[in-house]
């Protein structure tokens, strides 16, 4: 068994109420917050990162982003599809090719606010 490390825990345990009951109040339901992990799942993935990186600049078609991963086009579609299933990228068709961009103004922002953090 390893030894914990004495900052991981409380060393006299006392509950807060308050904090308790502010946290309780206003927690969201187990579906939201699954709904939410399911998010930073799909986000936890170093080609869908690529991918949203790229379509935070441009928006763009399937074969511009074979071409800037290097990847073939049904390994990007596969991971478009898991983008899409997030609501995170959203598409257009024009004639035989399919557009990709960031679904709204939110993923943009969460994609900026993330680099942002890494960065710091």
């Amino acid at each position: 068994m390893s030894k914990q490390d004495p900052y991981d825990v409380c060393q006299e345990r006392m509950v807060h109420p308050e904090s308790l009951e502010q946290v309780l109040r206003e927690m969201p339901g187990y579906r939201v917050l699954g709904d939410l992990a399911d998010l930073f799942k799909a986000l936890s993935d170093r080609t869908r990162v690529h991918i949203l990186f790229a379509l935070s600049k441009a928006e763009l078609c399937v074969c511009d982003l074979t071409e800037i991963l290097n990847m073939s086009s049904s390994a990007v579609s596969h991971q478009l599809r898991v983008l899409r299933a997030s609501k995170l990228v959203t598409f257009r068709r024009e004639g035989k090719n399919v557009f990709y961009r960031l679904a709204d103004a939110h993923v943009q922002k969460l994609f900026e606010q993330a680099m942002e953090h890494v960065r710091e």
